[in-house]
């Protein structure tokens, strides 16, 4: 017990210090709360030493949907291997780690496990501390490796499994003030792009589906041609709904389909413009609930920048992070998003994470490392979703940058 104590305060001294000696603080992240295996490496000043990422989107996107015990499998087959070549790239040995960030909730209970336990594996071997991360804070701090956010700052995390607004006051304090009642845009554009089949284009194979519909929305005539109802037009909140889109898209297509005599292995003739008018919705919807927690949130900023971070998967898409930026703008609010390598899932954000953690607080970190357990749902921050109900703020909506063509039903405002 006394050489563990002695470990942990000559490593609190080293991180107070702040100073450049042999080498920065060197820290891994493991990454496996859903279908990707990441494994990165960074120092405390946000250098990628080693960064690698086994992805498998193809094998789960011909079920139509991740598949939780074959996902854990895949995991448990490659995660030694991501390791190994994470250590290669960083040309540095497990011994010279001084510590270990790995996702603990929210995600797959079957694919944090397997994260889990191999992180504990490392910390034992080579008696190393554990630092748990959640998953969505990582996210909503990934920008800050990249770019000099100060806090506190808005943050919209959109995936494939999230949607939410949280104020960020700093590494470990967050503010709840908005989250899907349904469906994420992630899923939603997922299971839309199933649907339409756009699988059946070879380009959109194994594309997700909000990278296909973003790009086939590129080439749409008209995409005011299908209708799209406004989610929650009445709720003066911040919270987000994507199933009232999916269902209406679901509708549209099946009209489609029985006009144009499509058959079962076919795409509707204008599918190129059903997915401008989707994508116009979802943005639409992002950007309305967006700016009701700005303006919830304004006096919270007091004289410093104002910041809107977007992150997780969908906000690789640029057409919504640019109607995003735009709405910014109106607020003097300067947009920001990691680059687009490290908005999805990846070992990265979870390393960045844990070294934002030893900063705040060195004794985030964990040498008990049979208490270090993961939970498959985890609430984020404090959730103040009551209080922003109960400002009932009333917004004169800011147009989209690309207004031009969208739909009349989503000229709705409240």
């Amino acid at each position: 017990m006394f050489i563990l104590t002695t470990k942990v305060t000559r490593f609190i001294k080293y991180v107070a210090s702040n100073t450049a000696k042999a080498r920065h603080l060197s820290v891994l992240g493991i990454e496996t709360s859903c279908d990707d295996t990441g494994i990165a490496l960074l120092n405390q000043n946000g250098e990628v030493l080693g960064n690698v990422l086994n992805s498998q989107q193809k094998f789960h996107t011909r079920y139509g949907g991740i598949i939780p015990p074959r996902a854990q499998d895949l995991h448990r087959a490659k995660i030694a291997e991501v390791f190994e070549r994470c250590m290669q790239e960083a040309q540095l040995t497990p011994n010279m780690l001084d510590a270990i960030g790995v996702t603990t909730r929210p995600g797959l209970p079957l694919s944090l496990l397997v994260g889990a336990r191999f992180a504990k594996h490392i910390a034992r071997k080579y008696n190393k501390p554990l630092v748990p991360v959640h998953h969505m804070e990582a996210h909503a701090l990934q920008a800050r490796m990249e770019q000099n956010i100060p806090f506190p700052f808005l943050c919209l995390l959109i995936s494939g499994g999230h949607s939410q607004l949280v104020f960020v006051r700093s590494a470990t304090q967050f503010l709840l003030l908005g989250e899907t009642l349904d469906d994420a845009p992630g899923e939603a554009f997922d299971k839309i792009a199933r649907r339409l089949r756009l699988f059946l284009i070879p380009k959109y194979r194994y594309w997700n589906g909000g990278q296909a519909v973003e790009d086939a929305a590129k080439d749409a005539k008209n995409p005011a041609r299908f209708e799209f109802p406004l989610p929650l037009a009445r709720e003066r909140n911040c919270n987000f709904s994507f199933a009232g889109i999916k269902n209406n898209s679901f509708r549209n297509i099946r009209a489609a389909e029985r006009q144009e005599g499509t058959p079962p292995d076919g795409i509707i003739y204008h599918y190129h413009d059903f997915c401008a008018g989707l994508l116009a919705a979802v943005s639409r919807h992002l950007m309305n609930r967006t700016q009701r927690a700005l303006e919830f949130t304004l006096p919270w900023f007091g004289d410093s920048p104002r910041s809107l971070v977007v992150s997780g998967g969908v906000a690789n898409n640029d057409y919504i992070f640019n109607d995003l930026a735009h709405l910014a703008a109106h607020y003097d609010c300067r947009a920001y998003r990691p680059s687009k390598k490290y908005c999805s899932d990846n070992g990265v954000m979870i390393a960045w994470n844990a070294i934002e953690q030893i900063k705040e607080n060195a004794n985030c970190m964990r040498w008990d490392y049979d208490a270090v357990g993961v939970q498959g749902k985890a609430t984020l921050g404090v959730n103040m979703l009551d209080a922003v109900t109960q400002a009932g703020i009333k917004c004169k909506w800011v147009q989209a940058s690309k207004w031009r063509g969208v739909p009349a039903t989503l000229k709705v405002a409240l």
